[in-house]
């Protein structure tokens, strides 16, 4: 069997699983702003949350462009994957970064879902994507870190057992340089809530189970300690990547229910004795949230393959991630304007699926901050922040 052979049999596999979780079930959820643990423990149970862990430890030893395949067809299946993906997303620093010794001991839990490895706390009030002026601190005190700040937006705290954690180690003024001083830690938030860790929920335009987190005095063994003191912030990059690159799969996924949607509804709606489908003022914007929805498919899988093949792409996963999130928003939009008033109606899903794809506009990164990258790092033109 090739890999695109695989890769169809993982998204028959994932559309199998959605199929048991229909809008009734995602409406309920966002309606009483629930946590969809059962849809989360079918996904854990069915492998495809462990697809980036190596075998030896339980996992199934996926490449990244498989795991973006299982986050589309989650999408694109009318589910919504921001209930876990950052299990998949933050994998990716443990494995690179992790010691023998933590994935010995985090990942065959993490596998067999034992253990959830949700939350991710990087972004604090003042900074917010300003990371090396992050303010959290983790001060050494003998065998122990003893950390002290806030997080925002670290979405799931309350569903996850442990937390990556970026927190300050070295003072800025006293950095090597400006990325130095930054480290990482793997915290069991199962030790943690009520030693230190408070966790505050966030209420959102989406069901995004989002929180802000609170460090006072909490005291983490040396051991938590990803790769070396001061490197977290290179660490974290990697990450970062991979989280773009898979969110932006979530991206194509979203685009593409949208647009089947919206085709079914064009062809089946009839005003003025025909199809609405009919008209090329319905016809045009469908047509062209596809051309945007493949051209942004192919940008994603070509990320994916670079981060696969070894390398460290952040040209590649942020114009994913730029051209999915835009190609998504614009499929809502028109998805929306198909429907017309049936489109807010609660019933077709449409309103729910356009509120959750907005976010993506602005994280887990913003269109302007990718636009600056690019511009850049890219291009060569002048730092603008």
């Amino acid at each position: 069997m090739n890999e695109r052979e695989d890769l169809s049999d993982i998204r028959r596999a994932v559309r199998a699983l959605c199929a048991e979780f229909p809008g009734t079930y995602w409406r309920a959820k966002d309606r009483d702003r629930a946590y969809p643990g059962e849809f989360v423990d079918a996904l854990t149970q069915a492998g495809f949350l462990a697809a980036l862990i190596p075998a030896e430890f339980g996992g199934s030893g996926l490449k990244l462009d498989a795991a973006a395949v299982i986050m589309e067809e989650i999408q694109a299946a009318g589910c919504n994957g921001a209930s876990a993906h950052a299990q998949m997303y933050i994998m990716n620093t443990l494995l690179r970064y992790g010691s023998a010794d933590q994935k010995a001991r985090y990942l065959p839990g993490i596998a067999s879902g034992e253990l959830r490895l949700q939350a991710f706390g990087v972004s604090e009030p003042a900074s917010g994507t300003d990371t090396l002026s992050l303010k959290t601190r983790a001060m050494r005190d003998g065998d122990h870190y003893v950390v002290n700040g806030q997080k925002i937006w670290t979405s799931r705290a309350e569903h996850s057992d442990l937390m990556l954690l970026l927190a300050r180690t070295t003072p800025r003024e006293e950095a090597e340089s400006r990325t130095m001083g930054l480290s990482l830690f793997l915290v069991d938030m199962r030790e943690a809530i009520g030693n230190g860790l408070t966790i505050k929920p966030i209420r959102t335009l989406m069901n995004h189970s989002t929180t802000e987190v609170f460090f006072d005095d909490l005291r983490i063994p040396t051991s938590a300690l990803i790769g070396e003191e001061g490197k977290g912030f290179r660490y974290i990059l990697s990450g970062m990547n991979a989280e773009r690159i898979l969110i932006a799969a979530e991206c194509v996924g979203d685009a593409k229910w949208f647009i089947e949607k919206a085709t079914a509804y064009a062809k089946d709606r009839k005003v003025f004795d025909r199809p609405i489908g009919q008209n090329q003022g319905v016809q045009f914007p469908i047509a062209r949230a596809y051309a945007q929805m493949r051209a942004a498919e192919l940008m994603v899988h070509h990320a994916a393959q670079a981060y696969d093949a070894g390398g460290n792409p952040g040209a590649e996963a942020n114009m994913a991630k730029l051209l999915a999130s835009e190609a998504s928003w614009a499929a809502a939009d028109m998805c929306v304007q198909t429907f017309g008033g049936f489109g807010f109606a609660e019933e077709y899903d449409v309103e729910r699926k356009f509120r959750e794809a907005r976010l993506y506009m602005v994280a887990p990164i913003s269109t302007n901050l990718i636009l600056s990258y690019l511009a850049e790092h890219v291009l060569g033109l002048p730092r603008s922040y």
